[in-house]
């Protein structure tokens, strides 16, 4: 916030009946300001950012969003200052599909990109549906698995053939929370490469078992230890990118799919000089459906790791 403005004074929601109180909600002024309470450790789930909306119809808002399960909903979708995709790349997501998109639109003005690999569930067509109801959604339909590094190479030439400034990854089933994708974005202001991350100071996972956290920290630690790129969440799948950077990078050498194409995408905006910015998330566990983290995703990071040194050249 600019030295002289105003201070939003800080309100609660109101209090509705006996039993155990919710934390109340707090208001700030931006999302620089959010940006240090969820360092300091306040969940993003409570903060209402004003954005230059109205205070009070922003808490209000906020606060009928939060009682009716959809978070701190602002008053009308946050504006980015850049044009912007999110990119959501679908396989078997039917029960997710409509309400995420649903949801981002309430957050954040922007388009979405459905990546459909050939849901056997009828995710396609849903995501068919939506995107002849509102321009702003757009589909690519492909034949069967073909990965997740393919699907976000699709929706990055996607952005690129389409003059977006910003272009983001995101997923379907709301491990990823809506109301952090206004926050991912803006912050992109001084970064080329934005990571939602669990592992930096205000992050963390929700509902992951011991295997699961030991899994993931160790694949971040190795990583971090052997390329020594400075990024303490390598394996992240939140992440908004500046197209202005991604044209720099050589895509078409990317040949990484699952979490490792993350750990590669990370390495090579790094390797070509550009800044990554790491702001914290809380990631929570899939709400429906099965993940699709399995043991040959994890043997592909394990292996890809100590390649790329060699494989991605500084520029």
């Amino acid at each position: 916030m600019s030295a002289g403005a105003a201070q939003p004074q800080r309100q609660t929601a109101p209090e509705r009946g006996p039993g155990p109180q919710t934390p109340p909600l707090v208001v700030v002024a931006d999302f620089p300001a959010a940006e240090a309470k969820v360092r300091a450790g306040i969940d993003s789930s409570r903060l209402v950012v004003l954005d230059g909306q109205d205070q009070a119809a922003s808490l209000a808002a906020a606060t009928r969003g939060v009682a009716a399960g959809r978070g701190p909903v602002p008053v009308r979708p946050h504006q980015a200052p850049w044009r912007t995709l999110v990119v959501i790349p679908t396989y078997n997501e039917k029960d997710n599909l409509e309400p995420i998109v649903t949801a981002i639109h309430s957050y954040l003005d922007c388009d979405v990109l459905v990546v459909d690999d050939g849901s056997p569930d009828g995710t396609g067509a849903i995501a068919d549906r939506l995107a002849a109801a509102d321009p702003r959604i757009h589909v690519l339909h492909r034949q069967g698995k073909q990965g997740l590094g393919t699907a976000y190479l699709a929706g990055f030439a996607f952005a690129l053939g389409r003059d977006y400034a910003r272009v983001c990854e995101m997923d379907a089933d709301f491990s990823h929370a809506p109301w952090d994708l206004p926050r991912l974005v803006h912050a992109s202001a001084d970064a080329d490469l934005v990571i939602g991350s669990r592992y930096v100071p205000g992050g963390c996972t929700v509902g992951w078992d011991f295997k699961r956290r030991l899994l993931s920290r160790g694949a971040n630690l190795y990583t971090r230890l052997v390329l020594a790129s400075g990024i303490r969440d390598n394996t992240a799948g939140f992440r908004c990118f500046r197209t202005d950077a991604l044209r720099q990078l050589d895509l078409a050498a990317v040949s990484a799919q699952g979490y490792a194409f993350q750990i590669e995408m990370a390495f090579r905006v790094v390797r070509s000089g550009r800044r990554v910015r790491e702001i914290p998330i809380h990631f929570v566990d899939r709400r429906v459906g099965k993940s699709k983290m399995d043991g040959k995703v994890a043997r592909e990071a394990l292996l890809l790791v100590p390649k790329l040194r060699g494989r991605v050249r500084r520029s």
